[in-house]
């Protein structure tokens, strides 16, 4: 099969996915330099809705400045109504402590890491919202809404999507993710066989079982979803958002594994 995705060794570090007079949603995807190997690459997103901006899995300390001159470009920080953690992994939020003193903003995260995200440094946590198992919708001023969609243990215990009812742009966290060999990232998904070569691998072992894979895919493949964000990798559109949800439905995945990883084989 000829390879048909274009190979980029620079990509952008920007990119509005949608827009109207209300209402854009901004895609921020920060490219890994050369001699930073150990370092994954992370995609954030920024919506901005009347004029209040609403800010999804911040990033490591690494990139901060770097995102947050970014964010400049579009938003007043000060104007960030909630930051958005995902789940609790460093790569998420682990930032989190500089972000809260350079905006007003709430952070919203699982009641089940609460009280984890103050080891990151985060001596205050009054602005710490807990988002309870079955999660929230969030109103717009524009009436729309963001549903933040559970998708626990997927690959974390507490962990959720961001679903923007007006743009129709699922944020789906590590759902979806890819680790590309540096130097050859791309932002849309055009071939989806030649894409599970960079994100096979991570899905069978950082997920948790075909059962949770299922019950998320069939949830959400009730929406009406334009495309997947996730928060590595390149984005899912048009018709592969249906190709990644029908092959992540019937993934067979981590706990599947269990006697493989115990046997310490590999899968």
């Amino acid at each position: 099969m000829q390879d048909t995705i274009t190979k980029t060794p620079k990509l952008e570090d920007s990119r509005i996915l949608y827009e109207d007079d209300e209402h854009q949603y901004i895609w921020f995807g920060w490219e890994e330099e050369e001699g930073t190997e150990s370092f994954v690459q992370t995609n954030q997103c920024l919506i901005l809705n009347h004029d209040q901006g609403y800010f999804f899995d911040p990033g490591g300390t690494y990139v901060f400045h770097h995102v947050l001159e970014n964010i400049a470009r579009y938003v007043n920080p000060r104007q960030l109504r909630y930051i958005i953690a995902t789940h609790q992994d460093p790569d998420v939020c682990s930032s989190i402590p500089y972000w809260m003193k350079a905006t007003d903003a709430e952070l919203l995260i699982s009641r089940l890491w609460l009280h984890f995200v103050s080891h990151f440094g985060l001596e205050d946590v009054s602005r710490v919202l807990p988002v309870p198992d079955g999660g929230v919708r969030i109103k717009l001023n524009s009436g729309d809404e963001l549903l933040m969609i559970p998708a626990h243990f997927l690959h974390s215990e507490g962990n959720f999507c961001i679903y923007d009812s007006r743009s129709q742009i699922l944020f789906s966290g590590d759902i979806g993710a890819a680790i590309f060999p540096h130097g050859e990232r791309y932002l849309f998904v055009e071939d989806f066989q030649q894409h599970l070569h960079y994100c096979a691998g991570f899905h069978k072992r950082y997920m948790h079982s075909n059962r949770l894979c299922r019950m998320w895919a069939e949830r959400v493949a009730k929406l009406p979803i334009r495309m997947i964000v996730p928060q590595h990798g390149a984005i899912y559109a048009g018709e592969q958002v249906g190709q990644f949800l029908s092959w992540f439905r019937d993934l067979k995945c981590g706990g599947d594994y269990a006697e493989q990883i115990y046997a310490n084989e590999r899968f």
